[in-house]
């Protein structure tokens, strides 16, 4: 087992499915399991889903296993699902420096469960598979280079949008905020208004609204059909949507995203 170990590093590969490596080794369930248990104890292999395995390396140890950019991909293809790194994550890898990205997030059309690999923390989000489909297509997505290849991550537009729809999961509104500053200016506006027919009504009059707020008008105003189709006026944080009713004259109508501006809104420069 741990020549086949050593034997997967020497050829660049970092992770193996359990059916792999006992076709590779002509072992019994039994002694592989029982193998693979011994490594991971010596912290040799990492388990973070069953069946696929991480080949650790020295250097690996200290955060508990290597960066999830490195082998997200190959556990999505063992899960058999298509996916895309998105919110903090992808914000930093567009260049919004505000983000350290503690929280590796994903992406994916199925209800898959988070989990902690040493110090990192993988945290899925759910995407229904009709939106997720329409979304998650070439010409909005990007790529980040790793040592064992590539990752498929959410282009600027798509970032934008999830972290306005996940916002809860992206740092909150002022979170939100300052990823629309940081990396609004980088969307393409046409693009922009096309993925954001697949969103809520109310999280695109969210980023609208964002934007707007941190100078990006151009992108801005890509978002616009969204006021056309909204009927109400909803508030910009639907979390605090209970403290509205006690607070007279705390909240703000902005009538061109018809918005309820329900908590202050904080950017850095």
């Amino acid at each position: 087992m741990e020549e086949y170990l050593d034997d997967c590093l020497a050829h660049g590969r970092n992770c193996f499915s359990r059916e792999q490596a006992r076709k590779a080794l002509s072992i019994a369930p039994r002694n592989f399991a029982a193998a693979a248990t011994r490594l991971i104890k010596k912290g040799r292999l990492a388990n973070p889903r069953h069946g696929f395995f991480l080949v650790l390396r020295p250097e690996d140890k200290i955060g508990g296993g290597p960066d999830p950019v490195r082998w997200i991909d190959p556990l999505m293809k063992y899960q058999k699902l298509a996916y895309r790194i998105s919110l903090l994550r992808a914000a930093a890898f567009h260049g919004s420096s505000h983000q350290a990205a503690m929280v590796f997030q994903v992406v994916a059309p199925k209800q898959l469960r988070n989990f902690e690999l040493g110090r990192h923390r993988l945290q899925f989000i759910y995407q229904t598979p009709e939106t997720f489909s329409n979304i998650n297509r070439p010409p909005y997505l990007d790529q980040i280079k790793s040592d064992e290849g590539f990752a498929t991550v959410a282009g600027a537009e798509v970032t934008l949008l999830d972290c306005a729809r996940y916002f809860h999961k992206a740092g909150g509104v002022s979170g939100v905020a300052q990823i629309a500053k940081d990396i609004g200016g980088k969307a393409k506006a046409d693009k922009l208004e096309k993925i954001a027919e697949h969103y809520e009504n109310s999280a695109v009059r969210r980023l609208g609204f964002l934007l707007e707020r941190a100078g990006h008008s151009r992108q801005a105003r890509a978002l616009e059909p969204a006021i056309k189709k909204a009927k109400t006026f909803v508030a910009l944080n639907p979390a605090a949507q209970l403290r509205i009713a006690s607070l007279e004259n705390g909240n703000v109508r902005e009538s061109r995203w018809k918005l309820i501006i329900n908590e202050p809104v904080e950017i850095d420069s």
